[in-house]
């Protein structure tokens, strides 16, 4: 895999604090002293997600539960979200010690607090809050990424039959709905990625982002520019400060979006991920101070902790040098190993998330 320099035109969200933060040593899928229905959901303090739901046929917490791997590395009570009713004093200072996107470290706790003042109901603190649909008892989420693997893969109808459909980044939906679908639940993005994406797939379908009623969009704190934007998003103003200064946040999300279309995750969530799931080689490298997660593998992770069954489409499977980057290119281009994110540990995880009946992957 060849790591290009930083600074290519190819959406990324290119910042890397020095080190991360392990989740604490005592894995908590199984809660202490509980019924063993229980066992399958996690505790019941809020985990910013959402409950497992226990009507589930065959939810991925079984299988969880029964690997001998995948059951240490599973923490349910881990907060997904980060919301106002979780600040605290003592946030303050842990999440100060390490560099965004696993922390606030020179980051201005004025941004950060007038943020998340906003995020205080409870569709900020829950992930499926807020739908005008009754909710399944066992919600099935389906995660489309961008792979050139959903090109003629005609899957559409079976991603919309999903309850949720996640997607990301520069997701192209017009000219490619027999294969990608029509149906968008949750958009996930950086700042740094959702701008990079309109500039350099413009010209290929991408001329703006996700917008609808029931939408909603998940921010991925890479920077301050995110809760900046975030803020400025919510109150319906011109982004005051930044390398986004003067930008209307409706234009990205559409003029009547209030506080409850927006989840933020938590820094602590995207910590513990890292440490846990993708704990790259890379983070011991020139490129260290680069690497995060992608934004498909946070979109897909986060799926796995609060979904009953996820389907992941559109991710780099064994045989990628078969497709294209992108499933929306006219002309085949190939998969390219950016230093900021390591796309091989990310397919080796789902290829045995998917062994293990924890996700189902969609491959050709």
């Amino acid at each position: 895999s060849r790591l290009p320099a930083p600074g290519s035109s190819s959406p990324c969200t290119c910042r890397r604090g020095s080190g991360t933060r392990g989740p604490g040593p005592e894995p908590a899928f199984f809660p202490r002293n509980s019924a063993s229905s229980q066992a399958f959901i996690g505790p019941k303090a809020s985990n910013s997600g959402t409950r497992k739901s226990l009507r589930c046929r065959h939810p991925l917490s079984l299988n969880i539960r029964r690997h001998p791997h995948f059951r240490g590395l599973f923490n349910l009570s881990t907060p997904v979200l980060l919301s106002w009713p979780l600040f605290t004093q003592e946030l303050w200072d842990s999440l100060s010690q390490h560099k965004a996107p696993y922390g606030w470290q020179g980051l201005s706790r004025q941004a950060i607090t007038s943020t998340l003042r906003l995020l205080n109901g409870s569709e900020s603190t829950e992930l499926f809050t807020g739908s005008r649909e009754p909710r399944p008892h066992c919600i099935r989420c389906a995660v489309v990424g961008n792979g050139g693997i959903l090109n003629g893969s005609r899957q559409g109808r079976n991603i919309d039959a999903h309850d949720y459909v996640f997607r990301l980044n520069g997701a192209v939906i017009k000219g490619f709905e027999d294969d990608v679908g029509t149906k968008t639940s949750f958009y996930g993005f950086t700042v740094n990625t959702m701008k990079n994406s309109l500039i350099s797939y413009w010209t290929l379908g991408f001329t703006s982002v996700p917008q609808g009623q029931d939408l909603h969009y998940i921010f991925i704190p890479s920077d301050i520019r995110d809760y900046v934007m975030l803020r400025s998003a919510i109150l319906g103003v011109r982004v005051p400060e930044g390398p986004d200064k003067g930008d209307r946040p409706w234009t990205y999300f559409g003029p009547e979006a209030s506080a409850s279309k927006f989840k933020l995750l938590h820094p602590d969530f995207i910590s513990y991920l890292t440490e846990r799931f993708l704990k790259s080689k890379l983070i011991n490298t020139t490129f260290g101070d680069l690497y995060m997660p992608s934004t498909g593998a946070l979109m897909l992770l986060t799926a796995l902790h609060t979904c009953d069954q996820v389907s992941a489409y559109g991710f780099i499977t064994r045989n990628y040098w078969k497709f294209s980057d992108h499933y929306f290119e006219r002309i085949k281009k190939p998969l390219i190993f950016y230093a900021n994110h390591d796309l091989s540990l990310e397919a080796t995880l789902w290829r045995d998330l998917h062994k293990a009946g924890i996700l189902w992957l969609y491959q050709r």
